[in-house]
């Protein structure tokens, strides 16, 4: 699976930077898939539900089926590959855009607002490949201008080597 990480501290618009690239990829006529990581336990299921009972009794995996979605719960362990074991579930997309997950392997791009305070993460790691931001932060990397959303996507095309994308 291919895939790109979208990545920064909280609160410098990661999410509002997704859902445009999503939906920029998406005119483009590109098959794009979406997961967000999240550094903290969730129940994502609602106790006392037919469904969070199912999980609770033993059953892995474990789904609700509507008539326009299907969510599957499936317990993870700690050390699998996360990445790998979806893969099957984002096989017929062009790739997939990652919130966050800044602890794995992978190319990664940093949405970084000066007003939200914090440096640019670009500054301190050399897992970050560019900068997001109308701001100039004192980074190693190329700065993407946020406000330029069709150009950040021709980017990361580039970095993905995916056709119509130019690199930097």
């Amino acid at each position: 699976m291919r895939r790109i990480h979208i990545v920064g501290r909280k609160n410098h618009g990661k999410t509002t930077l997704m859902v445009e690239l999503i939906e920029e990829f998406a005119r483009r006529g590109l098959r794009v898939g979406a997961m967000k990581h999240s550094a903290h336990a969730h129940e994502l299921d609602r106790p006392g539900k037919d469904s969070y009972r199912h999980r609770h009794a033993g059953a892995n995996p474990a789904a609700i089926v509507t008539r326009d979605t299907v969510c599957v719960f499936r317990r993870r362990d700690a050390d699998e590959d996360v990445y790998a074991r979806m893969a099957p579930l984002f096989a017929d997309c062009d790739f997939v855009l990652v919130e966050g997950d800044f602890q794995q392997p992978g190319p990664k791009i940093e949405v970084w607002r000066a007003s939200a305070g914090g440096e640019c993460l670009a500054a301190e790691h050399d897992t970050v490949l560019a900068v997001v931001s109308d701001d100039r932060g004192d980074v190693p990397v190329p700065v993407w201008p946020r406000h330029d959303v069709p150009g950040i996507a021709a980017n990361i095309l580039g970095l993905l080597r995916i056709g119509g994308g130019a690199p930097g």
